[in-house]
């Protein structure tokens, strides 16, 4: 049996859900299939013993686009803010130094010596250009700034947003906004002041928020405004193209619990992990999987601890800390939950959430759980001066969490983007393209829904 649907979505993680939520409230059919018992990939909330931990994603960065998505789907009052203020650290020479996030506290801070600072001022006055072979984020830092910028604030914001090496991560596909700079202001100060003034529409303060019960709320709401549309332990098999009169359309293979089924479709958008995506359009075009699988991905554990409050000698007034690479640390960073967003933790109580392996420490991946939490908790302890062992643990483990946006990657896209016009109706969604954060996936997936749209309306008339 052969069933006809306008738009078919494959894979309900955030980018499959905005994607298909949106095709619908435009008023045109779409089906959403994902293999898995439950939506929403990576983004995953439990409450147990009074904790309630994230199990991918903390907190997400408020977007314009995710504020009006969360009003749409009626959850904006269960949206809470971190303190706007609250300070991030760093570890130093053995304990945590308050991290100087703005212009005034960073030249008056003792963390950065008079080089590195110089370097700020001279790019702010001198003219430079990038060079014409792609550049890493660390070889970027060390020719415009300073090794010891690199060492103590890019590498552990590198390690915080992808988990990644700032040695290998490209600095024009990790952070465009850097390397547009440089290439259009020839300064990356006067480039983003350029491109800041050049917005049309006012800049949003930077906020961090999180959801009150928890982010897989989103989640939550977005498979109850699709209901039926959204089918989970539905696994895609195969894709294969097909004529249809003057049309081209797409057959897609569905199992649901081991029943078969074909179905038909206009647009095909796979917003499934690289593997998947690369093996089921091997079958439409060979090139996909030898461009699409060779995306690297870094391994990271997700360790939730809670401890007595009383036991815990260091005050959690903040945001939480960050671990250069040169501390010989394993632990990535740590996340202070329970100072940020309410509910986090019962009484008396303090939920910390550190992140272990990344590219630098792929290793980390094969520890069992007990040597994880064994793990975080002997290196934080003296950071913390932590007294006690932990009262509630939690380790997840991504052995693929977070796509490496490392040198070449550029070229990858650029050649996926070429692949992907040759099959009208084909459209690809991910963390792997435009970044790997939820706004930057909802940005992406709204982005498609407005393309498909418009291309049905355009076939209409």
């Amino acid at each position: 049996m052969t069933a006809p649907v306008p738009v078919l979505v494959v894979g309900a993680g955030i980018s499959g859900l905005v994607c298909a939520y949106a095709v619908r409230k435009a008023g045109i059919d779409a089906l959403l299939m994902e293999a898995s018992p439950r939506p929403g990939g990576v983004i995953r909330s439990e409450s147990r013993e009074g904790f309630l931990i994230e199990l991918g994603p903390q907190s997400f960065s408020g977007t314009s686009q995710l504020r009006e998505l969360c009003s749409e789907l009626g959850i904006e009052k269960e949206v809470v803010q971190a303190p706007p203020r609250a300070p991030r650290f760093i570890l130093v020479d053995g304990r945590l130094r308050r991290l100087p996030l703005s212009p005034a506290a960073f030249f008056s801070s003792s963390l950065f010596g008079v080089r590195t600072k110089w370097s700020i001022v001279r790019d702010a006055l001198g003219r430079s250009n990038p060079p014409q072979s792609e550049e890493s984020v660390a070889s970027f830092v060390r020719r415009k700034f300073s090794a010891e910028l690199l060492e103590k604030l890019v590498g552990p914001f590198v390690s915080g947003i992808y988990a990644g090496d700032p040695e290998k991560l490209s600095l024009r596909s990790a952070f465009p906004q850097l390397f547009e700079a440089e290439r259009t202001a020839s300064s990356i100060v006067r480039g983003l002041m350029r491109g800041s003034k050049n917005e049309h529409s006012p800049r949003e303060r930077p906020t961090l928020l999180s959801i009150r019960k928890g982010n897989e709320t989103l989640v939550g709401a977005l498979a109850s405004k699709l209901g039926p549309a959204l089918r989970i332990n539905a696994s895609v098999t195969g894709v294969q193209r097909r004529a249809t009169g003057d049309e081209e359309t797409f057959e897609v293979h569905v199992n649901t619990g081991g029943k078969e089924e074909r179905i038909t479709c206009s647009h095909l958008v796979m917003a499934t992990p690289t593997l998947a995506t690369a093996s089921l359009l091997a079958t439409v075009s060979p090139a996909f999987e030898s461009v699409v699988a060779t995306i690297d991905y870094a391994p990271v554990a997700v360790v939730s601890l809670g401890y007595r409050e009383p036991d815990v000698g260091r005050s959690l007034d903040g945001f939480g800390f960050l671990v250069p690479r040169s501390a010989g640390l394993r632990v990535l960073g740590t996340v202070w939950n329970s100072s940020l967003f309410p509910g986090r933790a019962p009484e008396g109580f303090a939920l910390l959430t550190s992140f272990v392996g990344g590219s630098t420490d792929p290793q980390a991946g094969t520890l069992k759980p007990d040597e994880i939490v064994s793990l975080v908790h002997r290196e934080i302890s003296p950071l913390l001066r932590i007294k006690q062992l932990p009262a509630f643990s939690n380790v997840t483990v991504y052995q693929r969490a977070l796509p490496q946006y490392n040198l070449g990657h550029s070229e990858r896209i650029e050649a996926l983007k070429s692949l992907s016009a040759k099959f009208p109706g084909l459209w690809l969604a991910g963390n792997y393209l435009r970044g790997p954060s939820i706004g930057a996936c909802v940005e992406q997936a709204l982005s498609i829904a407005a393309k498909i749209r418009s291309r049905i309306s355009e076939n209409k008339q």
